[in-house]
């Protein structure tokens, strides 16, 4: 009876949920070697790769040996979709990478232009022409990490400015609005040491 419950356990509850969290820790694995590469972070995409395809063989590897059981598949396909979802948050608590904030506003702007540099974002200001009138239009490139403080600024000295946000991959110069994350500069130094010790 005993060695009944164990294969049972095994079968029914703790193998699917291997698989499962197999499945969620590679495709979040998966989804940050995407991004990282999108980045152009060289030094972390091999190695993020080499993790997400070792979990992968191994969740593939307990499907292949009971495909006669469709309830793997449920928690297979199930470990997927949460896996997706975890990797974007994962990539958005990490903040990674560079972005141009782009805000239009019609109101005065001469308060958000001052606390905007005050707090040491490189702003470009250039005096355009909308539909409705004369506008001012307020340019940065700051490290991702940085952009919820920036919008917060806009917010509070002109909440009704329109924004916009995109992502950039290389630029020509360091801004003192693009300070490098810590765990960047900790990490690349030591793949770095490496190479050359070879």
């Amino acid at each position: 009876m005993e060695g009944i419950d164990v294969v049972f356990l095994y079968t029914w509850i703790l193998l699917p949920l291997l698989i499962f969290f197999a499945r969620v820790a590679d495709v979040s694995f998966g989804t940050l070697r995407i991004i990282f590469v999108s980045k152009g972070i060289k030094y972390l995409a091999p190695m993020v790769g080499f993790f997400e395809i070792l979990i992968w063989l191994m969740a593939i590897g307990q499907i292949m040996q009971n495909l006669n059981n469709v309830f793997y598949y449920l928690f297979y396909a199930g470990g997927f979709a949460t896996g997706n979802f975890i990797g974007i948050m994962i990539e958005e608590k990490l903040s990674i990478g560079t972005v141009g904030i782009r805000v239009i506003t019609r109101r005065d702007a001469s308060l958000l232009i001052v606390a905007l540099r005050k707090a040491k974002f490189s702003a470009t200001v250039v005096d355009a022409e909308g539909p409705k009138g004369d506008v001012k239009i307020i340019y940065s490139v700051l490290k991702r990490q940085n952009a919820e403080r920036f919008i917060k600024l806009v917010k509070k000295h002109n909440p009704q400015a329109f924004y916009s946000i995109e992502d950039i991959r290389h630029v020509s110069e360091l801004l003192p609005s693009m300070h490098t994350p810590l765990w960047i500069r900790s990490v690349v130094p030591l793949f770095r040491f490496i190479r050359k010790g070879k």
